[in-house]
């Protein structure tokens, strides 16, 4: 991949899955999902955590944002209450759906990928970005 900002919105969204990804499983992550679509909403990645020996392993559900500049906010801020709410909802879904509702630990990721122009991508890991009310 280039250093230089993909082309289209759709290009864009593609490599920064694929940017994320890397980035993640780098870090110790195993994607186990891309792309889940499950109660009217969209999980961009499902990653698992490994557990220590006595600790559960722990599912990570990473939203990805990206932007080409940061002129009207950075990638991280768009992504609100209301999407929170709906990253909650397929969460829950997927883990029903898998049986592991209640069996192991849960987080709510988010990776912002800033393109530059000219500049390798700028990429922000937050663990634990938001927590679940209730």
């Amino acid at each position: 991949m280039t250093n230089a900002s993909p082309a289209s919105t759709r290009a864009q969204g593609r490599a920064s899955e694929d940017l994320a990804a890397s980035f993640l499983e780098a870090r110790g992550l195993v994607v186990c999902a891309r792309n889940v679509t499950l109660a009217h909403a969209e999980l961009d990645l499902v990653a698992r955590l490994r557990g220590e020996t006595d600790v559960p392993d722990t599912i990570v559900f990473v939203e990805i944002r990206s932007r080409r500049d940061d002129r009207a906010g950075g990638p991280a801020e768009t992504v609100g209450r209301a999407k929170q709410r709906r990253l909650v909802r397929a969460a829950t879904a997927w883990l029903l759906r898998e049986g592991l509702w209640e069996r192991v630990a849960v987080r709510f990721d988010v990776v912002a990928i800033l393109f530059g122009n000219d500049e390798a991508p700028e990429i922000t890991w937050i663990p634990g970005a938001f927590e679940v009310d209730g």
